[in-house]
């Protein structure tokens, strides 16, 4: 046995097996080795070149692994398995990513397979918001809760739904996409060929998106300023810095945006009637100037009996939810059992 061998049974030993976690997203892809228990042992984050195709993603996607792997020390050959979570619609079963619209020219793509081959270990696949309500339910704010739903408000809008402990999938693994029902019906058009869909109100792209409008229109504001001038490089968390300084525009686009996320909770409150919902995602750093006004939006409309039953809570886990719920993911697959 080499040394390597044996410092990567000793870890597998320690930890009750190692898995590399891999979090997709339309704008950056994040990597990192994990224990069962939970603790990331690396950290590889990147942007995602995703309007270079689905060949330079994947490539990026493996340098990131590869370099995570380093970092922990360990060897492919020390891992129990490869958890992949990735945005869109895909099957779990058949490892294929069918589309995701923030990956353009992702059309039935065996991604399972292709990191399966490459990386030389067995690899899951998973939708990303999926494996961020998995990361929740095993080590973040829905540990011991049966029946909840993690949403991510961030480039788009995502969705996780646990039911009785488990994810559901639904007919085909593709359930949970909550970013895709529509609020207003000659709404916004949707990167999914939708109009009016939760994201394309409620998202930070969304938000983003309004304020550069405004701006071009001739509104005043001083959220420019906290972009270099530029509006191109007008971001959710540029509008966010904007409000905190008091931009009365800033503070608007917030609130709208609070409205529309309200809205969409309350749709879930009524559909579910969850014990939880977590919230989680990059406009969750926003915290209540934005989720303030959408829960008391989401208690005005929902049924008040399922708005009191329901308790609402921010990621625990915060920017790594996915990537240990892709590596849950993969545990669990190998194990047989939860967390």
């Amino acid at each position: 046995m080499t040394e390597d061998d044996s410092r990567n049974q000793g870890l597998s030993n320690y930890c009750d097996g190692l898995a590399l976690g891999i979090d997709l997203g339309g704008s950056k892809i994040l990597t990192a080795v994990t224990t069962a228990r939970g603790k990331m042992l690396s950290s590889d984050q990147v942007t995602t070149p995703a309007g270079e195709g689905h060949d330079a993603v994947i490539r990026s996607i493996l340098e990131s692994a590869h370099r995570a792997l380093g970092q922990a020390g360990v060897e492919v050959a020390g891992l129990s398995a490869i958890g992949v979570g990735a945005p869109g619609l895909s099957n779990p079963d058949t490892g294929i990513l069918f589309i995701s619209p923030h990956l353009p020219g992702w059309h039935d793509v065996p991604l399972r397979d292709i990191v399966q081959e490459r990386m030389g270990k067995r690899t899951f696949l998973a939708n990303d918001a999926n494996a961020a309500a998995l990361g929740e339910l095993c080590f973040g704010a829905a540990r011991g809760v049966r029946d909840f739903i993690y949403i991510t408000f961030s480039t788009g809008i995502g969705g996780g739904i646990v039911i009785d402990g488990r994810i559901y999938g639904g007919a085909i693994g593709a359930a949970g996409e909550v970013g895709h029902m529509t609020i207003v019906d000659d709404g916004p058009l949707c990167n999914c060929g939708n109009r009016g869909c939760w994201e394309t109100l409620a998202s930070g792209t969304a938000l983003a998106g309004e304020a550069r409008d405004r701006i071009q229109e001739g509104a005043r504001t001083d959220i420019l300023s906290y972009a270099s001038g530029d509006v191109e490089e007008v971001t959710a968390e540029v509008v966010h810095k904007a409000a905190v300084q008091g931009d009365a525009l800033a503070k608007e686009l917030i609130a709208r945006s609070g409205y529309y996320a309200g809205v969409g909770l309350a749709n879930l409150v009524n559909i579910f009637n969850p014990e939880l919902i977590v919230i989680g995602g990059g406009l969750s750093n926003i915290g209540d100037m934005l989720f303030g006004p959408a829960f008391e939006v989401a208690r005005e409309r929902a049924y008040g009996e399922s708005f009191r039953a329901v308790r609402f809570a921010y990621a625990e886990l915060g920017a790594n939810s996915g990537v240990l719920g892709a590596a849950a993911y993969a545990l669990m697959e190998v194990k047989g059992q939860l967390c």
